[in-house]
């Protein structure tokens, strides 16, 4: 099994003879390379970093202490959660990784399929087991889909890196859309199975993903997979590195032609699984059981909130509905006004882990936007989890808020960025601070460069920073937005400079609080009355370097 230590300590061992090689130089960076990215391992712009999958996004106690005994020992002392279910650590030197994997392996994390142009990290929806309105707890599947394609013979070497997301609610907070493929949880008739979208994706060319299947039967998932990607692996190209994900296979192929070869695929793949894939899926539900949610009062929490401002800020921003009556879901924000949004010091993220023993049934979440969540907690226990996370450090009460940010790392850590990230989101959370509250639910995203990992283009004001004529140049993008109905930003003009940038998004988000109807009248409902039009007047209004 994937989490067992013994077979991940075998791999970071054969990590560490290749490392030794590279050290005592048998071996150049060029021949290093494809093995440290089967490890997760990149060479950015000032050192290496290590990627680490989260699976899901699911940690525990051990494994959160594990990651901050990492970011202790062998980096800077933190570590940064991405829009992508991983945790990176940027600094580590490349003698320590094989510590590094140990560690890991010894709580079954690693960073295997963390790079590379195979199966990446399974995604899943954070509220997974939690959250209101759920079919089914999708996290069984991404396991099973983890399990099937990890070390995958026939898929270590695709045309280009592949992604799938999997989620159990209509409200679709893992972004199916925005997947190579993407699986929702379905009933029809009675009877369960899936919703497979194929060809989503963003970076420099933004699709919404198509339809492949509309009502996949729950035995068949495994081999319809195996016959998407084996499609896709012999179809994709290999010519052009930026002409070869799935999208393009789709937009050339067409998507009927491309089903078809996976049907025909499928039909002679179905045979050969014969139920072994069924049978583990039905010990992951067993294993993926709600914890016994306890019934208790919930006076604490209603007086905590009438005696306490600070609490109920809080509350009322970074709480959401629980399935269960009496417990609710708790957002734990990793940004800070004027932090690193996604960073965690070995400390916070210690803290994290007891919370999460004491008032969190020990289950923890990695979310797509860079922050943590404690699924399951109950009402009582609010108070005394709030008065925790003040003194850690994170309290912030700014859950899907305008400071709650979304961002790349950027040219402060990346060797492929054009431009500065983290700044840009540092500056503009410190100047849209005083008008957050009042602003409600306005999504700001931000990436370094076109391949948005920030995930520029699904925020209500996405932002994509290029390089111009030697200068950083911002464009922004609006009207975009994740879940269900997941749209792509329209580009609002030409590109901004860099000290123009934060205040043009000042006046955007004026804008915004003049145009509304109402305090309860979404940013994209806005947009979608008024159009385009009165926004991009107040985004270049006074503008003297637009570029």
């Amino acid at each position: 099994m994937l989490d067992d230590a013994a077979y991940l300590s075998r791999r970071a061992e054969e990590f560490r003879a290749q490392v030794a090689r590279r050290l005592d130089g048998s071996l150049t960076e060029e021949e290093f390379r494809p093995l440290r990215l089967m490890n997760g391992l990149y060479l950015q712009l000032h050192a290496y970093m290590l990627r680490v999958a989260l699976p899901y996004g699911t940690l525990t106690p051990a494994r959160l202490r594990a990651l901050a005994d990492i970011a202790e020992r062998w980096d800077k002392g933190y570590g940064h959660f991405t829009t992508r279910q991983n945790i990176q650590f940027n600094w580590p030197r490349l003698i320590d990784v094989p510590d590094m994997l140990d560690r890991l392996a010894e709580v079954g994390l690693h960073a295997i399929q963390t790079s590379g142009n195979t199966i990446r990290n399974v995604t899943a929806d954070p509220f997974a087991g939690a959250g209101a309105g759920e079919v089914a707890d999708p996290r069984p599947v991404a396991e099973l889909i983890r399990l099937w394609s990890t070390d995958h013979p026939e898929f270590q070497f695709l045309p280009r890196k592949f992604k799938i997301a999997v989620t159990g609610n209509a409200e679709d907070r893992a972004i199916t859309a925005a997947n190579d493929l993407g699986i929702r949880i379905t009933e029809r008739d009675g009877r369960r199975g899936y919703t497979v979208l194929a060809g989503g994706g963003l970076g420099r060319t933004p699709v919404v993903g198509q339809v492949l299947a509309d009502f996949l039967p729950e035995a068949d998932l495994l081999p319809y997979l195996e016959a998407v990607l084996g499609a896709y692996n012999l179809a994709g190209r290999r010519d052009n590195k930026y002409k070869a994900r799935i999208k393009i296979t789709l937009a050339e192929q067409g998507v009927e032609a491309f089903r078809a070869e996976v049907e025909r695929r499928f039909a002679a793949l179905r045979p050969a699984f014969r139920g072994a894939d069924r049978a583990v899926l039905a010990e992951l539900r067993v294993r993926f059981a709600s914890p016994a949610l306890r019934n208790a009062p919930t006076d604490s929490y209603d007086a905590a909130r009438k005696a306490d401002p600070v609490f109920r800020a809080w509350a009322d921003t970074n709480l959401r509905a629980h399935r269960a009556p009496g417990h609710s879901i708790a957002i734990i924000s990793l940004k800070p006004v004027g932090g690193v949004p996604g960073d965690a010091t070995s400390a916070q993220m210690r803290a994290v882990a007891n919370l999460a023993e004491r008032y969190g049934y020990g289950d923890i979440r990695a979310g797509l936007d860079q922050n943590l969540i404690l699924p399951h907690v109950h009402l009582s226990d609010l108070p005394a989890l709030h008065a925790g996370l003040r003194a850690a450090g994170l309290a912030t009460a700014n859950a899907g808020l305008v400071t709650d940010i979304v961002s790349c790392p950027g040219m402060d850590y990346c060797s492929l960025a054009t431009a500065r990230a983290i700044p840009v989101a540092q500056e503009i959370a410190r100047a849209l601070d005083g008008i957050a509250r009042e602003a409600g639910a306005l999504s700001i995203r931000i990436s370094g460069c076109i391949n948005a990992c920030g995930h520029h283009h699904l925020g209500d004001i996405g932002i994509l920073g290029l390089e111009k004529g030697g200068v950083e140049s911002y464009q922004v993008t609006l009207g975009g937005r994740p879940g269900t109905d997941m749209a792509i930003g329209t580009r609002a003009g030409p590109g901004f400079a860099a000290d123009e940038i934060v205040p043009a998004i000042a006046r955007l988000a004026g804008a915004y609080l003049a145009l509304r109807r109402d305090p309860g009248e979404a940013f994209s409902a806005t947009i979608a009355r008024t159009g385009p039009a009165p926004f991009i007047d107040a985004l270049y209004q006074e503008t003297a370097h637009a570029l």
